[in-house]
């Protein structure tokens, strides 16, 4: 492995915590009496990659199945998302965002964005925010390497049956 410079993993350091505490805040900022994050979490699931089965909708959640067996009867019994036959493995179902189930995360989504730019408005000069939206270019690019080393570490090897 190369030996990355101090500057890097200071870099790496702080973009963690950076990320990671504006994640909490933006959990904190959710209703106490609303949906829960696991929930939205399998909303936001659904609606990036469509229909999935349960097993496939736990890969990517990266739980066990079991784990998402009760979460999922619950979203299945409130209408957010619903069940239907796979189409050539009649052991499988796949599971779908409803209707009620896309308006409720699109509400969410709208709320907590709404809820950044104002603090993005009162806290950073337009200077700020132009910086600002070019951080997240480079954000997103990290994103994309972390996706590669992913798929490099999860995929069979040469040789691998």
């Amino acid at each position: 492995m190369p030996r990355i410079p101090a500057d890097t993993r200071h870099g790496a350091v702080r973009l963690r915590s950076s990320v990671s505490r504006l994640h909490r805040q933006l959990r904190a900022a959710l209703p106490v009496d609303g949906i829960s994050v696991a929930k939205l979490s399998v909303l936001g699931q659904l609606h990036r990659a469509g229909a999935l089965t349960p097993t496939g909708l736990a890969r990517r959640e990266r739980v066990k199945l079991q784990s998402l067996t009760r979460l999922l009867a619950e979203l299945e019994a409130e209408g957010l998302i619903a069940r239907t036959a796979h189409d050539s493995d009649g052991r499988q179902s796949l599971l779908s965002l409803t209707r009620s189930g896309a308006q409720l995360l699109a509400t969410d989504v709208h709320r907590r964005e709404a809820s950044l730019a104002a603090a993005i408005d009162r806290g950073l000069s337009a200077d700020e925010q132009a910086l600002l939206l070019q951080a997240c270019v480079l954000i997103d690019r990290i994103s994309d390497n972390l996706d590669v080393a992913v798929a490099a570490a999860t995929s069979p090897g040469p040789g691998a049956a």
